[in-house]
Formats: C-alpha cells, sequence, structure tokens
C-alpha cells in the first residue's frame, strides 16, 4: 500500500498483492501450510505473473487444499490422491503457454503417488512442484507418513520403525534438474527459493518441511518448528535476480558468491556461508543428503539445479500454438498422411 495516498502498490502487470490471494484458510491456526500460501502470494506477485496465465494442480491431504487460499484468479485441479502428476502432464500438453504450480504432500507424493512422482520428474515436465512435507497425515489424525522420521513415537500411533523418504533425494535419483529444500519457518528463503523455482525451465522441486501444528509439532521430530529452527543448515543465503532488472552484488565480499544463470537470464545469486557448495553437481548434491541423513541436519537452500536440461516440451516439439487452442484439422494428420502410413503397414 503506497501511504502516501492510499492506492495499493501495483506490479508491472498492473496487479496488486491483493488480486493474488485467495480465500481464507480453513487450516489450522499456526499451520506451515498458511506461511507457504502467503510466501506463493508475494512470489507470483513479484515476478508479475498473470494469474490467469497460472493454473494449480493438487491431490489429497491438507496440503491439496492449500490451491484455495492463493491465485484465486487462476484455474485450478484437485484430483485424486497421489494422481496431481498426471492431472499436471494432460493439462500443461494441451496448453504450454501455462505456469504450473502443484501442491502436493508427504503422502500425496511419497506413498501412494510415489510412482507418479518419479516419472514426472524424469521427464523433466516444465512446472513447479510443492511438497509440504509434515510427516503425518493430517486429515486422518496424525498417522505416519513416509517421510516421519524413524524411531519418532506418537501417544496414538506407536514407534514409526521405517526408514523414511527423502524427497529431495528422490527428485535428485530421478534427474530432477531443479532441487530446493526450504523449511516454512523461513519465509524470505521460502519465496526466494519459490521465484527461481518459477523461473526455471523444467521440473522444479521444493521439499518445505511445514509442521503439522496438531499432530507432528513434536521437538524430536525434524519436522516441528522447534527442531527447524534450532537444526537448520542453510548451504547459502539465497537472492532472486529477474531477468532485465540490475544486478547489485556490491555488498558481497569478492570469491564469497555464486551466479547460477537461469534460461530466461534470471539469476539465482548464493552467497556462501561455511560451506563451499556447487549446486550444479548432481553427485555433490547426493553426498551432501547422505551427510545431512546420517547427521540429522535439515539442509535448506538450493540443492540443485540444471538450466541447460531440455524439457519434455523440447522432446515434442511442441508448436507455438497450444494443442486446446487447435481445429480439428490442424490437429489431425493429413488424409493423404494416413494413408501413407497406411500403405506402409499392409
Amino acid at each position: 500500500m503506497d501511504q502516501s495516498n492510499g492506492t495499493p502498490n501495483l506490479n508491472k502487470v498492473g496487479l496488486s498483492r491483493n488480486d493474488y490471494r485467495g480465500t481464507s484458510s480453513t487450516l489450522c491456526q499456526g499451520c506451515g501450510h498458511n506461511g507457504i500460501a502467503a510466501q506463493i502470494v508475494a512470489a507470483c506477485y513479484e515476478m508479475n505473473l498473470l494469474p490467469e496465465k497460472v493454473v494449480k494442480f493438487s491431490g489429497i491431504g491438507c496440503s491439496s487444499k492449500s490451491p484455495t487460499y492463493f491465485l484465486g484468479r487462476s484455474f485450478s485441479f484437485n484430483g485424486l490422491h497421489g494422481r496431481m502428476p498426471s492431472l499436471a502432464l494432460g493439462a500443461l500438453f494441451a496448453d504450454h503457454t501455462l505456469k504450473g504450480i502443484g501442491l502436493s504432500g508427504d503422502g500425496d507424493s511419497a506413498s501412494i503417488g510415489l510412482g507418479q512422482f518419479k516419472h514426472l520428474v524424469r521427464r523433466n515436465l516444465p512446472m513447479v512442484y510443492i511438497v509440504e512435507n509434515n510427516g503425518v497425515y493430517g486429515l486422518t489424525k496424525g498417522q505416519f507418513s513416509a517421510t516421519a522420521d524413524r524411531g519418532l513415537s506418537m501417544k496414538k500411533q506407536g514407534t514409526n520403525p521405517y526408514t523414511p523418504v527423502d524427497i529431495a533425494m528422490e527428485a535428485l535419483v530421478s534427474n530432477a534438474t531443479f532441487v530446493a529444500r526450504s523449511f516454512a519457518g523461513d519465509p524470505h528463503q521460502v519465496r526466494e527459493l519459490l521465484k527461481a523455482a518459477i523461473a526455471h525451465n523444467g521440473i522444479a522441486v521444493l521439499d518445505i518441511i511445514s509442521p503439522c501444528v496438531t499432530f507432528g509439532n513434536h521437538e524430536e521430530s525434524v519436522h516441528s518448528y522447534s527442531y527447524g529452527k534450532e537444526h537448520e543448515e542453510p548451504l547459502h543465503e539465497i537472492s532472486f535476480v529477474p531477468a532485465r532488472d540490475e544486478i547489485t552484488v556490491e555488498d558481497f565480499e569478492e570469491g564469497t558468491t555464486r551466479d547460477v544463470t537461469l534460461h530466461d537470464g534470471s539469476q539465482v545469486i548464493l552467497k556462501k556461508l561455511e560451506k563451499d557448495y556447487d549446486p550444479t553437481n548432481r553427485w555433490q548434491a547426493l553426498h551432501m543428503l547422505e551427510d545431512a541423513q546420517e547427521n540429522n541436519w535439515l539442509v535448506t537452500g538450493l540443492i540443485f539445479v540444471d538450466p541447460e536440461a531440455p524439457t519434455m516440451f523440447d522432446w515434442y516439439n511442441m508448436p507455438d500454438m497450444p494443442l486446446n487452442r487447435m481445429t480439428e484439422k490442424q490437429l489431425r494428420p493429413a488424409p493423404e498422411t494416413l494413408q501413407k502410413i497406411n500403405s506402409l503397414m499392409f
């Protein structure tokens, strides 16, 4: 809001922050998912996205209610448990000019939807894939999910005997071209990673630890606020600079930053902390995640990015005009082409 005249501040496409909001949340007060929704609103506003050019996808779970709470002017598909990737693939193939944002949870993507998640990732479909990771099934009274910590005990669920699924590691070994992890209690980092993910041309997987304040906020759990605040180990401080905006890095000492240029000319600027880490090295990323797992570190930041990899749309040589805008005559092969194909087969 412009304090001088009481009018809202407008971005480059003439929209205010309110234009990116959704309905009021019905999730529990203090839920990390609400904080993530607020940062999606901020990121899309700052990236000057037209809400009508964004399509939202979700499956089943508390996380899959989240699209209601941001981008109320965007189209949205809420599908079956674990089947969000199929919806996204079909919709974005129909109109590849849209920006896809998928909201999922650790149950939706790491249990029933793990197969669809990994196949979507390996195909490098251009979209933002956010996993709001709290380690429990919040809608069905707090059972352990596939990402729950091994050895974690809860009053009604007993002790979890299973090794957790690491969303970021699963994305890396499936050849994701953008992998990041963040903590809902770190809004600045969440927002900057979201902006980098939106600018990335390919699948951008964000594993965001989002504590469940009702069933999963146990102090000994990696998915709790207290654990996150005490054990978060940032790889770097991250800033996002959009394409064509002036790049200013005077406050960084020489040799302490690493710039990653994305396909559209925007840049992710990483300010090194204690770690000398290269986010373009997939094997170093895997090694770092293994170390974090062994030491119970909550490592956050941009884990891996490959801005040069071809996307699924490149492999299929998609036309400029979206398929859902084409006429039947444009979509069907010409009669002489079909006749030629048939003559070769018989």
